[in-house]
């Protein structure tokens, strides 16, 4: 079990940078249709406050994308266990994401949705963390960049555990644990 997490971003600042990104994104979308689609299960939280701040009218749907499995560090191999379920021909589409890091799972998520002919693709993130980045990757919305740490809460986890906590640490392995 893990003991040593360090605050990184309180739930207060998660709250101002949420509404600063939502504000960016319903000036930049006013009038234009926009699906926004969430990449399961870490961005559940993030996107759940994003929408409650946005002033545009949005649609909403899931993907489920992993190149985790249970590890704490990528296998390379992005496998995507839930589809769009949503036509997004023609719609300008928003990718909703908790955590880019080495930058696989976004890029085949924009690969897949590209083949089903959306208007525009950008992409939303809360962390975008570079240290262990394997792909040259911008997003088009972030909230918090950093260079490196293994970061839990606010949807991220490790192991499936820490997600529900209300702000952002960064995990201190203990001697007896292997981290990245």
């Amino acid at each position: 079990m893990l003991t040593n997490l360090t605050p990184v971003l309180t739930k207060e600042k998660i709250a101002h940078i949420v509404a600063e990104l939502a504000r960016d994104i319903s000036n930049d979308y006013q009038g234009r249709q926009l699906v926004l689609i969430g990449v399961l299960k870490g961005a559940f939280i993030f996107l759940s406050d994003l929408v409650r701040h946005l002033t545009i009218p949005v649609e909403i749907d899931f993907v489920r994308a992993s190149s985790y499995a249970e590890q704490s560090c990528s296998s390379g191999q992005v496998m995507l266990t839930k589809p769009v379920e949503i036509d997004i021909e023609g719609k300008n589409v928003l990718i909703v994401e908790d955590i880019i890091d080495t930058g696989l799972t976004i890029v085949s998520l924009i690969e897949y949705l590209k083949a089903l002919k959306p208007a525009g693709i950008k992409v939303c993130v809360f962390i975008d963390k570079h240290e262990r980045r394997k792909v040259l990757f911008d997003a088009d919305y972030v909230g918090y960049s950093t260079d490196r740490g293994f970061l839990v809460g606010y949807g991220l986890d490790y192991a499936e555990k820490y997600r529900h906590l209300p702000g952002i640490f960064e995990v201190e392995p203990t001697a007896s644990e292997d981290m990245p």
